[in-house]
């Protein structure tokens, strides 16, 4: 089992809710992937948004600039493959493997919020047929240095050349899934690794998606050692269980309230966090 750490890099607010300097806070990220690498954990990864409160909007240019570190995995988390162009997404990799000597990963998903689409010029309404077919372009350019591929949206290859090759002679790509069971299978079926984000439930409740990932590699004759389980999932640290707990509360409750509105949840409350510190739970 590997554990690591995930960061979307949000914009935080220091005593007296003055917002900390964009420079500072990435300042402080950088420190933080040192200070992972230093006491041994396995993987640092970035997000991606296209979001005021947050400041990953290039999580490559991130990870590169930690690639000063030593042994740790530098990783997305996820990029959001739907709404970039899958060689280029594959060349930024490919050069942060490089930079950082062979450490390099990506998760690739469609993404929880709905920026990039109209950002990047692409269709909301092509949400899933965006991501079957870049990540389908995305894997014959890592397995090929030269790709002959057509599709509906992107121009067609005919054979050019993608550089720089990474070091790593197959840079690992996980897929980062939500809930919906066709994910899991189709994970399952290209045997990738599997990464499941978590932002709300109790865990075990995926078991049953997980399982669904496991028996379409399966039936795709897929070994089962390549079939990988990675959960992205909230936690936080403190010297005390309550103490952690009233210390993350309040910006926990300041997120969800602010995406809740945007997408019709009903308010957080501090009883429903407090259910998911139990053992079922998340935190």
């Amino acid at each position: 089992m590997q554990i690591g750490i995930d960061s979307f890099a949000a914009v935080i607010s220091e005593p007296g809710g003055v917002a900390m300097s964009a420079g500072q806070r990435i300042a402080n990220l950088l420190e933080e992937i040192e200070m992972a690498d230093q006491v041994g954990l396995d993987t640092f990864g970035i997000g991606e948004h296209h979001r005021e409160e947050f400041l990953d909007s290039a999580p490559v240019v991130l990870l590169a600039a930690a690639a000063r570190t030593k042994r740790i995995t530098l990783t997305s988390a996820v990029t959001v493959l739907s709404a970039a162009d899958p060689v280029r997404v594959f060349q930024e990799f490919a050069t942060l493997d490089l930079v950082s000597k062979g450490r390099a990963e990506m998760v690739v998903g469609r993404g929880s919020f709905g920026e990039a689409y109209p950002l990047f010029g692409m269709k909301f309404e092509d949400y899933d047929s965006l991501f079957e077919e870049k990540l389908e372009l995305l894997l014959e350019v890592r397995d090929n240095v030269h790709v002959e591929w057509a599709g509906k949206h992107r121009a067609a290859l005919t054979g050019q050349g993608v550089y720089p090759r990474p070091i790593q002679e197959k840079l690992p790509i996980w897929v980062g899934v939500g809930g919906t069971p066709a994910s899991f299978a189709r994970a399952g079926a290209l045997g990738l690794p599997l990464m499941v984000a978590i932002i709300g439930g109790e865990p075990h409740r995926f078991a049953p998606l997980i399982e669904l990932y496991r028996e379409a590699g399966r039936r795709a004759g897929v070994p089962a050692g390549e079939l990988k389980v990675g959960l992205h999932q909230f936690g936080f640290v403190g010297e005390t269980s309550q103490g952690a707990s009233d210390e993350f509360w309040p910006g926990h409750e300041r997120m969800f309230t602010h995406i809740g509105k945007e997408r019709g949840w009903p308010p957080t409350t501090r009883e429903n966090f407090e259910a998911t510190r139990g053992r079922p739970g998340l935190t």
